[in-house]
């Protein structure tokens, strides 16, 4: 088994439009734009053989203010412009009670079984406590990437708090000696 990035897609891939504190998604693949440095951050995991799995909530699609068509022409694009072997996404609301909306692990769990990652060996990179939660839940290493959102903090202690996608990938990169389907633990 291999080990595995897992990383969130609004304002940790693609930049999140930021109202009143409160992140909010593009509304387009138009609209969408990847994070500076976003590209090079991921072809260094890429290179030491990190699986890169995007997990994301996508609940305006059960709003109705997102056609499931624009959302797959969102994630067309990231998959054409970043080295991902693949998208999970949860096109629910909370209100579903869903078990693959953060902060569940469904879309992590489903994701490390469809592409053979050991979750004991992988990180999550995420913006929201719901990622942090989430990679909790399914046994990898939380990594919360600080925006400063005006909302709660998790309520599980990260492995680590940055600022940056790129202080991110160092933190992985400093923890991981040898490429990571050859290395046994990631400490």
């Amino acid at each position: 088994m291999r080990a595995g990035v897992f990383l969130d897609r609004d304002g940790v891939l693609v930049r999140a439009r930021v109202v009143n504190g409160k992140p909010f998604p593009p509304a387009s693949a138009q609209e969408m734009e990847i994070e500076p440095g976003a590209r090079e951050a991921l072809h260094r995991l890429a290179e030491r053989g990190f699986v890169l799995v995007v997990v994301t909530n996508q609940p305006d699609v059960a709003r109705g203010e997102i056609s499931a068509d624009a959302l797959k022409e969102m994630h067309h694009r990231l998959m054409d412009e970043l080295p991902l072997e693949g998208i999970w996404t949860c096109p629910h609301d909370d209100a579903d009670a869903c078990a693959c909306r953060k902060p569940k692990p469904g879309l992590i769990l489903e994701a490390a079984h469809a592409l053979g990652i050991d979750l004991a060996r992988s990180f999550m990179i995420g913006d929201r406590w719901r990622d942090v939660e989430a990679a909790d839940a399914a046994g990898c290493t939380a990594i919360w990437l600080d925006r400063g959102y005006d909302e709660r903090s998790p309520s599980v202690e990260p492995a680590a708090r940055v600022r940056s996608l790129e202080e991110a990938v160092d933190w992985i990169l400093n923890r991981t000696v040898t490429r990571a389907e050859d290395h046994e633990k990631p400490f």
